[in-house]
């Protein structure tokens, strides 16, 4: 495992979740892009995949370090999978996660169909050429409140509905969010094939 790496985000809420996530892991520093005068790559792709190794490449090319990147969103059944890739500027310009679930209820409003799911897919690449980046995907299956709850957590958390716990995700203890969500289930993944490469 790497003791720094950086991460290919400005995403305070992410930046949070996997620091908690790796420093058991061993990694004692987990930079912000932003904190290396890293800015943020394009992301013109209609993949997570695509948008995650992109993401990846860019921020290991310009700081010399490993790179962790993720790419993640909501996805919604009766939207056809949208906001998708576009998760974070689903209300347009400029980023607001407000504006984002308010977004999200208009376009829902009436529908009886709230299934969704998160989706996270992350990429790994130990150089900015790594030939063989790791890879690692999770969904986490919830559904659309109609309203927000909770305070916790960020983005569409306080409209996923999550009926195993029976609360949203901004209503989960960090703990429990960082071992169940789409983040934690794809980085143990990850983990997982990087202890296998050892």
């Amino acid at each position: 495992m790497f003791s720094r790496l950086v991460l290919a985000s400005n995403n305070a809420g992410k930046l949070r979740e996997f620091s908690a996530l790796l420093a058991p892991l061993g990694v004692d520093e987990v930079l912000p892009q932003r904190a290396l005068n890293v800015p943020e790559a394009e992301e013109p792709y209609g993949t997570f995949l695509e948008n995650a190794l992109t993401k990846a490449r860019h921020a290991s090319r310009l700081t010399g370090l490993p790179a962790l990147a993720d790419d993640s969103g909501l996805c919604v059944d009766a939207l056809g999978g949208a906001p998708g890739v576009l998760s974070a500027r689903f209300a347009g310009e400029p980023k607001s996660d407000a504006r984002n679930n308010a977004y999200l209820l208009e376009r829902l409003a009436g529908n009886t169909c709230r299934r969704g799911h998160y989706y996270c897919v992350l990429v790994l690449v130990r150089s900015e050429d790594d030939p063989q980046p790791i890879v690692a995907d999770a969904m986490w299956p919830g559904e659309i409140l109609t309203a927000p709850r909770g305070d916790g957590g960020f983005g569409y958390d306080p409209l996923f509905w999550l009926p195993d716990h029976q609360c949203s995700v901004a209503e989960l203890d960090p703990a429990t969010k960082n071992r169940d969500s789409h983040r934690g289930q794809a980085l143990r993944q990850l983990v997982s094939k990087l202890e296998a490469l050892r």
